[in-house]
């Protein structure tokens, strides 16, 4: 068994930006010396995440508004009142989404369904660049 662990930052716009990643984490498996095995994707901070959608506009609409309606933005956050920064519902929905995501490979190809990305979702109430961890394990 091997391990390799890789990294590759993307900007992001904060205000709930949902880009697609999929191609950067294909190529770190391209880049390794691994041909099959797992993946993890993982998303340094406590204020965005990764999972797996559709990247398409409409779903993607969907996805945010489902998100809007869970940790609305326009409430009121202990972290806000503490630190005053404005960005407490940002940590609440990166926790409810989770900072990893993991996928298995073959023949240094994720199977992931067709119509399936790993997309990273930056929660932030500013711009930000996200450091994006990949930690490439197989054989």
């Amino acid at each position: 068994m091997t391990v390799e662990t890789k990294n590759f930052h993307i900007h992001t716009k904060g205000e709930t930006d949902i880009l697609d990643i999929t191609p950067y984490v294909s190529k770190e498996i391209q880049d390794s010396k691994i041909r099959s095995g797992i993946v993890t994707v993982f998303v340094s901070g406590s204020t965005a995440g990764i999972t797996s959608i559709e990247y398409e506009s409409g779903v993607v609409q969907d996805l945010k508004d489902a998100i809007d309606r869970m940790a609305p933005r326009n409430i009121s956050y202990r972290h806000d009142a503490r630190w005053g920064d404005g960005n407490g519902f940002a940590h609440v929905r990166a926790a409810l989404l989770g900072a990893s995501f993991t996928v298995p490979f073959k023949d240094k190809r994720m199977l992931l369904g067709t119509w399936q990305q790993i997309v990273l979702l930056d929660f932030d109430n500013r711009p930000r660049s996200r450091e994006i961890l990949v930690q490439v394990i197989g054989e």
